[in-house]
């Protein structure tokens, strides 16, 4: 007997309590590591400017050396939800465990090679002579932290992979409650300045990694899934996440080519951008948790053969994308009033802020649908043309970035150089969708 099909108004019910289900424990997990930064921003902030710029330079760095690496969570969950799909827990589990060893490995040795050479990357960046002495303090200190946030991806991922975001949620508000309380303790209480922010937030990440790793090792027990370190395994785990490096490489080159240009338009514009961007990445992240949802749905569907399943779920999260944007611009601008003296009390600050906030606000539904279609292509495991489509964006972006200070362009410039660049990955992720050949099912790609 021939199933009945689904009505056109009960899939979309169908599909929005999966993303739902999915994409609100995410976002509370992905804003984390932003929520983190804007912390640190709004209590260095009130020490002074020059400490604000001092963060600005040391945190884009952080960031950088750490987010080159999240596909260790991204191509951990799609791997993950493949496995799941087919109904092979076991395998699931194993590869996300090879992920989580790659994770430690790879953090030893980001350490070994930031924390020696801060002064030169600080210099590099631009830094003016006032905020490097600060710049210096945070990096080097919060660079201690960077194999507790790798392996919190990788972990993150296996757990998104295996359907569960529940869990994440709970560690990230636990770890971003713990930066706050140590961050005023050790910054005001101990009279530790910039250095204690960056200590709050080491011993928040290694508790978060502690909290992961207890999880993801009772899930594997119960499974019979070994734990100890598999050499095929994570070279396999590496060679499957090299194009998402490069994707991420070209973004994390976009970010940091943006944060030099404001270094060198003074310290009242490069704090004033560390303000916007750390509220555009907490945007973004709002909005990426509509793209966990469909890395992990998608990957599912491909593993368990439904093509047309993944198609139409893609079709659905589009359209949460656009409209999520909408309601994240609107409430960028409504709020403004209440949240930039959070941030800093200099008024120049504030008058280079907003219209830079309008600029992120206007482009908010085009960064819906990019994050949205970033995160299907992810779970589809198609990291070859993303690393293509991120290159391509990046050659168009840097040129006019690098020409905002010289034509005597403002901060407010350099965010609709920004707004370019997003508009160029829509393009690009959005052609890829209309082709159809990101769908490939099966339990692996």
């Amino acid at each position: 007997m021939t199933q009945a099909p689904v009505a056109p108004r009960a899939l979309r019910r169908r599909h929005d309590r999966e993303i739902i289900a999915l994409a609100v424990p995410a976002f509370g997990a992905l804003v984390a590591e932003p929520l983190f930064v804007i912390v640190d921003s709004a209590i260095v902030g009130h020490l002074g400017t020059h400490q604000l710029a001092g963060l600005a330079i040391a945190a884009s760095l952080l960031l950088t050396a750490v987010s080159i690496f999240v596909f260790l969570a991204y191509a951990t969950t799609a791997a993950v939800a493949r496995r799941v799909g087919s109904g092979d827990l076991a395998a699931a589990i194993r590869q996300g465990m090879d992920g989580i060893w790659l994770a430690a490995f790879l953090g030893v040795a980001v350490v070994a090679l930031t924390f020696p050479s801060t002064p030169w990357l600080i210099d590099v960046l631009g830094a003016s002579y006032t905020a490097t002495p600060y710049a210096i303090t945070y990096l080097q200190i919060s660079s201690i932290g960077i194999p507790a946030m790798l392996i919190v991806f990788a972990a993150t991922g296996v757990l998104r992979g295996l359907q569960d975001t529940k869990t994440p949620l709970y560690v990230a508000i636990g770890g971003f409650t713990a930066n706050a309380i140590l961050n005023v303790v050790l910054v005001y209480g101990a009279g530790w300045g910039i250095a204690g922010s960056a200590w709050g937030t080491v011993l928040a990440q290694y508790a978060m990694a502690i909290a992961y790793l207890a999880v993801v090792i009772r899930g594997a027990r119960r499974h019979q899934a070994s734990l100890k370190p598999d050499i095929a395994g994570i070279r396999a785990s590496a060679q499957a996440g090299a194009p998402l490096l490069v994707r991420t490489l070209s973004l994390r080159a976009v970010l940091m080519i943006a944060t030099a240009v404001a270094a060198r338009l003074g310290d009242s514009e490069v704090a004033a951008h560390q303000i916007v961007l750390s509220l555009w990445s907490l945007m973004a992240f709002a909005l990426d948790a509509i793209a966990i949802a469909g890395q992990a749905i998608v990957g599912r569907y491909l593993g368990a053969g439904d093509a047309e399943g993944a198609r139409q779920v893609c079709r659905r999260m589009v359209q949460w994308g656009i409209a999520s944007g909408v309601v994240l611009g609107v409430l960028l601008v409504a709020l403004r009033p209440l949240f930039v003296p959070l941030f800093s009390g200099d008024q120049a600050v504030h008058d280079t802020l907003f219209p830079a906030l309008l600029v992120i606000a206007v482009s908010q539904p085009i960064a819906g649908v990019v994050f949205v279609l970033d995160g299907v292509l992810m779970g589809a495991g198609d990291g070859p043309y993303l690393a293509w489509a991120m290159l391509a964006t990046l050659a168009v972006f840097a040129p006019v970035a690098l020409l905002v200070p010289s034509l005597g362009g403002g901060l407010t410039a350099l965010w609709w150089a920004m707004a370019l660049m997003m508009t160029m990955r829509l393009v690009t992720l959005w052609l890829r969708m209309r082709s159809g050949r990101w769908i490939v099912v099966g339990a692996t790609r």
